[in-house]
């Protein structure tokens, strides 16, 4: 499981503004094993962690390439898992490494949805020249992926809030459980400031939304959804950062996109199964044009 904020503007009209703030927390089992935030591929052009369970190593949930093509992933909360389902990470892979355009290779992927456990698929091509575009695709919600504009939503989507602000937790894209609503709107409380703030700064507020631990209960949308599953861990579980005693918030990461290409990538991350202990690392590079 895990939570998604972010907010883009292909073209900012301030020097001083973002054209992407993206903040995300991964929910995992402690003790799968995993690699941190480095850069890996044929050219070390691609940045993420990396699954490292038997079965679904190579996965990821959340990454970015020099070339502007960004990929995330969520988990839809359903009360049975398929155990032969194919692995949601190599979905973010196999676009990171791939050649195809951030919708045509979400259509291509709305054809093989069935082959996996529920999942929503955020995918970007971020471009200095040509302008960015995000998509999105939910194998339980509609059909067909969406291209998603800042302020608007366009297909069967309603408008995005607020200046192509978005929220995606483990339901379908800006589906209102209460922990998505509670923690979009501290994020855009930090993002109504980010001009004025120094990139440091910034970086500390959207990690301090991502490990909110305020549980935000009642919330029938996701028992109804959960069902038997989440009812054990519910109180932990309705809160933007998950905290329980085998699971939880194991993964922050944060990243900026100015208006000039240039990207900060912040991964914090859980050391040896332990949620006292976290390592923070920073890189840095400028989109290809």
């Amino acid at each position: 499981m895990c939570i998604i904020f972010f907010k883009f503007d292909p073209r900012p009209v301030s020097k001083n503004a973002y054209r992407l703030i993206l903040a995300a927390n991964r929910d995992e089992f402690y003790n799968r094993p995993s690699k941190l935030a480095d850069f890996w591929g044929n050219n070390n052009e691609i940045l993420s962690g990396l699954d490292m369970e038997e079965g679904k190593a190579g996965g990821t949930w959340l990454g970015i390439n020099t070339r502007g093509k960004l990929g995330a992933l969520t988990n839809y909360l359903q009360p049975q898992q398929d155990p032969y389902a194919r692995g949601r990470g190599e979905l973010v892979t196999h676009f990171l490494t791939g050649d195809m355009d951030s919708l045509s290779y979400l259509k291509k992927v709305s054809t093989e949805g069935h082959l996996y456990n529920g999942f929503n698929l955020l995918t970007a091509d971020l471009s200095t020249t040509k302008g960015d575009v995000v998509c999105y695709y939910g194998n339980r919600g509609q059909p067909e992926p969406v291209v998603l504009a800042p302020g608007v939503a366009q297909g069967k989507w309603r408008a995005a809030p607020r200046g192509g602000t978005y929220g995606l937790s483990n339901a379908l894209l800006e589906t209102p459980w209460r922990k998505l609503c509670f923690g979009k709107q501290l994020f855009m409380e930090v993002v109504e400031q980010s001009e004025a703030l120094p990139k440091d700064t910034l970086v500390t507020h959207l990690l301090d939304v991502l490990n909110n631990e305020e549980a935000q209960l009642p919330d029938p949308a996701i028992e109804d959804q959960g069902r038997e599953y989440v009812q054990p861990i519910l109180s932990k579980y309705a809160a933007v950062c998950v905290r329980c005693a085998t699971y939880g918030t194991r993964t922050n990461t944060i990243i900026l996109v100015d208006a000039d290409g240039h990207v900060t990538f912040t991964e914090r991350s859980m050391l040896d199964k332990d949620a006292s202990r976290w390592e923070t690392n920073t890189y840095e590079f400028t989109l290809q044009s």
